[in-house]
């Protein structure tokens, strides 16, 4: 199970290294797309194939399903992990999350969240409040 949170850098070349409690849980790779609070998610391949499914399971008819399709699979990357438990975040999903130098990973039970410091920063604040 993924949990907590993370502050991991992110260098020139934009790779992220995972925590080493995490790295079994991951297999090969990730599969990372646009989230919905302009993070990425990230999900090891069996949790990604498994919201495929589900996401193509929905009507093309609909207009919210077209574009739940086009934000999960239309932005999605798969990323393999090489020895050190790096990945290599592509370009246009760094921009989008605004991922610079430093990223916040935080683990949502089967899948990670990565966001950009001050955003998630924005988020706690939403959630420690009471209202």
């Amino acid at each position: 199970m993924f949990f907590g949170q993370h502050l991991l850098p992110l260098d020139e070349q934009r790779r992220l290294t995972f925590p080493a409690v995490f790295r079994p849980l991951l297999g090969d790779g990730v599969f990372a797309f646009q989230g919905f609070e302009r993070n990425l998610i990230l999900l090891p391949r069996p949790a990604f194939e498994a919201i495929g499914q589900q996401i193509g399971a929905l009507s093309i008819t609909d207009p919210l399903a077209r574009l739940l399709l086009r934000m999960t699979l239309g932005t999605a990357a798969a990323l393999s992990l090489d020895a050190k438990g790096r990945i290599v975040l592509p370009e246009e999903l760094c921009a989008f999350a605004h991922l610079e130098t430093q990223t916040v990973l935080v683990g949502q039970g089967k899948y990670l969240e990565l966001w950009a410091p001050a955003s998630w920063n924005a988020q706690k604040l939403s959630l420690q409040d009471a209202e």
